[in-house]
């Protein structure tokens, strides 16, 4: 894989108009990435893929993404930590934070956020869960806006994965999604207090507001409003 070092920027930005400049080290970016194949199976991505690749897989195809906003970071580390905690505190499975792929029945999909409970964490390899997770989280950035409600929405709801939360910062709304007996997402709205309370992490709730506090609420106030601490 080829280096961009400072000597080669600079011989490529010498002549370039300001304006220019930031294109064409996009270009160079662009130029330089490690070789991505067309088609592979899902044990050749794992090889393939690192811990600082930004890709899913798809029926062998390979669908980089872009990075995270910080907005979108902020919500998920405030989640990861105040759902960890409670399911640490209950014994109650396993939350995992990305990097850390979820493999479907033609897919292996990186959530924003993982439930894997007790009763499965079997399904837990080293590098990737072997079937649904109990509860994914999507955080919807503009670029994922049409995976997260489309294509990972059917996906989710095929698998069978019992709850699916989807979070958009940008238009702050949250939709709670939980399969209904026939296996089809059925949208479960907040409490008239706008609280939601899950169905699969036993006695959990979150309050809708907190996820669009600036900042963001302590996570330890939070914990003490669950009863936790």
């Amino acid at each position: 894989m080829a280096v961009l070092t400072d000597d080669l920027v600079t011989r490529v930005l010498a002549g370039a108009e300001p304006a220019e400049r930031p294109l064409r080290r996009q270009m160079l970016n662009v130029l330089l990435a490690p070789a991505q194949p067309a088609r592979m199976s899902y044990e050749e991505f794992l090889a393939w893929a690192d811990e600082d690749t930004l890709a899913e897989w798809v029926k062998g195809e390979v669908i980089m993404t872009s990075p995270a906003s910080l907005l979108h970071q902020s919500i998920g580390g405030f989640l990861a930590q105040l759902i960890g905690i409670y399911v640490e505190e209950h014994d109650l499975g396993a939350l995992i934070v990305p990097p850390f792929q979820m493999k479907l029945a033609s897919s292996g999909r990186e959530p924003d956020l993982l439930f894997v409970a007790s009763e499965h964490l079997h399904r837990l390899h080293d590098t990737y869960l072997a079937g649904p997770a109990d509860l994914a989280v999507e955080i919807i950035s503009p670029e994922s806006v049409g995976r997260d409600r489309g294509e990972k929405f059917y996906e989710y709801e095929q698998a069978g994965i019992p709850e699916y939360w989807l979070l958009d910062p940008h238009t702050r709304r949250a939709e709670f999604y939980q399969l209904d007996p026939a296996g089809v997402y059925q949208l479960i709205a907040p409490d008239r207090e706008g609280i939601y309370r899950s169905a699969i992490v036993p006695g959990f709730w979150l309050r809708i507001s907190w996820l669009w506090q600036r900042p963001l609420p302590r996570v330890l106030d939070v914990l003490r409003e669950l009863g936790v601490v």
